[in-house]
């Protein structure tokens, strides 16, 4: 148990590839994905648990999502749980708990984690966040988890590193989401990880970092920074949000420092950012069919079908499909098409009653 290891669970997403399931009301996060008893936010949370004290561990979420993160988490203090008033990509939450953890410990080392992704073999896992630990507690260096690639994915982001002996290699490039054919290339190369998008680093060398790279983030942070731990703090926070532009911690400071190193990981991972990988990550039937809910399924392989238990869904003659009854949504569709779920959510924004259904 590390008293100076710090843990930031980004929780803020809207889940968009994984609707009609998951909604405005209640994203991904905190949904039981693979019905395992546990919503993937909890699960995520339970992971840190054997690396840090409870009290280190803090979670950002959008405002709207403050109920159902306390709902979720109970044991949580209230004050641990960091509420943004609107979403602007994943700097500005970064710079917002790393500010407020700087006030408590500046010899902090910060863990930042999706809250919305599968992690096996969580004891490598464990392992691998306590050597990342050794190497950024000296506060010069920004380390990113990579992931040995299994095939060329897309759906992915991509690091290349210049080739050591050490699992900690210095980052040359990364690249997101890239076309098959450069996927490919990416695969054969043999320098190039998948980015899991887990940071590990100092407190005081990501605040270095911003200021370098986003002075004007950090100088309106720092300035809400003062009210920290106070009533303004909300006000605060309204101010900087509203003068801080939307953009990823990967644009914003990763691809630009030239301190940031990947170490090579080998437990399995999966972002969960898509149908097509809940199909890849569940357990499936003899037709490589993921099915819970009732259901009748003739003919049927390689689909996903989902549903409440009060509900017969019945399946003849799909292939890679998604079939799903969510709420007030039932959804036929390719599993694989992601593209076509954020079009959905365009559209649906565009009717008179969409927010229903969001």
């Amino acid at each position: 148990m590390n008293k100076n290891l710090y843990v930031v669970l980004m929780a803020g997403g809207v889940g968009t590839r994984f609707w009609p399931y998951s909604r405005n009301s209640r994203p991904k996060q905190f949904l039981d994905v693979l019905g395992i008893g546990k919503t993937l936010l909890q699960a995520t949370y339970d992971r840190f648990l054997p690396l840090c004290p409870k009290e280190n561990i803090l979670v950002v979420t959008h405002e709207e999502h403050l109920a159902i993160t306390r709902e979720q988490l109970p044991n949580m203090v209230l004050e641990k749980i960091l509420t943004e008033p609107m979403r602007k990509n994943t700097a500005p939450c970064i710079i917002y708990a790393s500010l407020k953890i700087h006030k408590e410990n500046p010899d902090a080392v910060i863990v930042v984690s999706p809250s919305d992704h599968l992690i096996l073999d969580e004891a490598e896992f464990q392992q691998t966040i306590r050597s990342c630990f050794d190497q950024a507690k000296n506060q010069d260096k920004l380390v990113t988890l990579g992931i040995k690639p299994l095939r060329p994915e897309t759906g992915y982001g991509y690091i290349q590193y210049i080739d050591a002996k050490p699992a900690l290699k210095k980052v040359k490039t990364f690249t997101e989401k890239p076309e098959l054919a450069l996927a490919k290339k990416f695969i054969d190369s043999g320098d190039f990880v998948w980015n899991a998008g887990i940071f590990v680093w100092g407190v005081k060398a990501i605040i270095e970092a911003f200021k370098k790279h986003l002075p004007e983030m950090t100088e309106v942070f720092e300035e809400a920074s003062q009210h920290f731990n106070t009533e303004d703090e909300r006000t605060a926070l309204q101010s900087a949000y509203s003068q801080t532009k939307s953009i990823s911690i990967d644009y914003g400071v990763m691809e630009k420092a030239d301190n940031v190193f990947v170490w090579l990981s080998t437990f399995a991972w999966s972002d969960l950012g898509s149908w097509g990988s809940l199909h890849d990550n569940s357990i499936k039937d003899v037709n490589n069919n993921t099915i819970s809910a009732d259901s009748l399924v003739y003919d049927t392989r390689n689909s996903v079908i989902k549903g409440p238990k009060d509900k017969l869904i019945v399946v003849q003659g799909l292939n890679g499909f998604l079939v799903g009854a969510f709420d007030n949504v039932v959804i036929v569709c390719e599993k694989d098409k992601e593209e076509l779920f954020r079009k959905i959510v365009n559209d649906l924004k565009k009717r008179p009653n969409g927010n229903d259904y969001l």
